[in-house]
């Protein structure tokens, strides 16, 4: 155990505890985190927010018993079947899954015109209506009180053990809102992982990056390559949030590029985004995250 004096001389000591920490349990688990997949029961369902009515996907465990719950935030193009494959996948590791529909406001799931094989990020109308739809979303307040409705919802299931923490896991702008349902409920979540999300750390009051001092959550936060080229800096200022404010986090850099994890994202320039062998690794991270924290 290094004393104070050693994390004032050592320069990896005091920057990297946290990391080093959170890294080790997570390497203790990889062997496990394979676990043999379980048959799952899928249901759409309605949950009632402060602003309305959300469609989801609900996901646990077919046999009976209960399971530590995990709230899975889409990326920008919402909740499809892709997403729904991601939390069928977490589900069948023992967990009961919650997949929102982050567009409620504007509309069900299959309402919103945001097909992935047909969209262009080149596009300037692709891109206006993307961003219609996230303007809801990004109001202020909204997604807090989204998380609260929602784990609200996870905790009256009975396929949910709410003696166990819950974890959350967002991709690309779910990113974000993974930081701010670790911040909103800090006392129900206990694990939280980012994938490529989108401005973590911004110069703005509202940065999530500042709301690390109010979660109690272990963190993982796994860096798209270009996001790390275009920001170089965002990764330090994480550790060093995570680091003032003793939350327990690992942040790393994959080679692959924005949107790596999902496997229906569409082309960017011509090139594939998708990367298996970096997705599989994300996914070993993150099942090796819930084990240690949430049991």
């Amino acid at each position: 155990m290094a004393n104070s004096d050693d994390l004032k001389s050592n320069p990896i000591s005091r920057r990297n505890l946290v990391g080093m920490t959170l890294a080790a349990g997570l390497a203790s688990t990889v062997g496990t985190a394979s676990a043999a997949e379980l048959p799952v029961t899928e249901t759409t369902v309605e949950v009632k927010t402060a602003d309305g009515v959300c469609d989801a996907a609900f996901i646990h465990p077919t046999k009976k018993g209960s399971h530590p719950g995990v709230l899975i935030w889409t990326d920008a193009f919402g909740l499809r079947p892709a997403m729904r494959d991601i939390g069928k996948r977490i589900a069948a590791e023992g967990y009961s899954v919650l997949v929102p529909n982050p567009y409620y406001r504007a509309g069900k799931a299959e309402t919103i015109d945001l097909d992935t094989a047909k969209f262009s990020f080149q596009n300037a109308d692709d891109m206006a209506r993307l961003r219609k739809f996230m303007a809801g979303l990004n109001e202020p307040g909204a997604a807090e009180r989204d998380a609260t409705a929602f784990i609200a919802y996870l905790d009256a299931q009975k396929q949910v053990n709410k003696n166990k923490k819950i974890g959350t896991q967002g991709y690309c702008m779910g990113g974000p809102l993974v930081f701010k349902t670790c911040a909103a409920v800090p006392n129900r979540v206990g694990a939280g992982a980012s994938f490529h999300g989108g401005g973590l750390v911004t110069d703005q009051p509202n940065s999530p990056h500042l709301l690390i001092p109010k979660m109690k959550a272990r963190l993982y936060v796994g860096i798209a390559s270009n996001d790390d080229q275009r920001q170089p800096d965002a990764k330090d200022k994480l550790k060093e949030a995570f680091e003032a404010a003793k939350v327990t986090a690992q942040v790393e850099v994959y080679q692959g590029v924005h949107g790596w994890c999902v496997p229906d994202m569409p082309a960017r320039e011509g090139a594939p985004i998708y990367n298996k062998p970096d997705a599989e690794k994300a996914w070993t991270k993150l099942v090796a995250l819930y084990k240690e924290s949430l049991g």
